[in-house]
């Protein structure tokens, strides 16, 4: 099951180790800076496809970021 606070979590701690504003994650995967900001506060949750483009950016799998696993290795 999807785990939101798990996602949104994660989805912090990538952002703040790569010291990048929430507008310019927006601005790679291709949403507002509100939905960043919602999705890290759990108060929403991404579609498919920009849960794809948050994993390539970060170069994590999307399990990773959904909780299903804590190894962030794509393919592992």
């Amino acid at each position: 099951m999807f785990d939101q606070k798990i996602f949104s979590d994660r989805l912090k701690l990538l952002r703040a180790g790569r010291k990048i504003s929430s507008q310019v994650l927006a601005e790679a995967v291709g949403v507002s800076r509100p939905a960043i900001s919602q999705f890290e506060n759990a108060a929403n949750y991404p579609h498919v496809n920009t849960l794809c483009a948050l994993a390539d950016y970060f170069n994590v799998s999307v399990d990773y970021l959904l909780g299903r696993t804590d190894n962030p290795d794509v393919n592992q």
